[in-house]
């Protein structure tokens, strides 16, 4: 039996309330924030052209997750009066900083990818069969 084991009641050591890498997630790991922020890494942009951008996004969500990234300090959001007004999107430099990982993500995924596919394949037979 191992040593450390022990029948008393085991206190979380991951807390959703208090983890700052759980708070970070929640902000994070939504696909359209992801996909916001990589249409976003080459510059300034327009909400037209993100949209174009990216397959399949509503003006509601796209509107949605743009207003939280700004709120979250990710995104800088300037208007310029005119008629319509012309509002622009860049990264802020806190967004930049979550380019690289999402970058690192992303070239996982390429790596992977196909084995994630395979083990569901494999698991989905499995269980489909019983």
């Amino acid at each position: 039996m191992n040593s450390s084991y022990s029948h008393k009641t085991i206190q979380p050591d991951i807390s959703l309330s208090i983890c700052g890498y759980s708070k970070v997630l929640e902000i994070v790991s939504n696909k359209w924030t992801a996909l916001v922020i990589y249409a976003m890494e080459d510059g300034v942009i327009r909400y037209g052209e993100i949209r174009r951008r990216i397959e399949g996004i509503s003006k509601k969500m796209l509107t949605q997750t743009l207003r939280q990234l700004e709120r979250n300090g990710l995104v800088k959001r300037v208007i310029t009066p005119s008629v319509p007004p012309i509002v622009e999107y860049s990264l802020t430099t806190l967004g930049e900083s979550l380019l690289e990982p999402m970058r690192a993500l992303n070239q996982w995924t390429k790596e992977n990818y196909s084995l994630v596919e395979q083990a569901r394949a494999s698991y989905d037979q499995a269980y489909n069969e019983e």
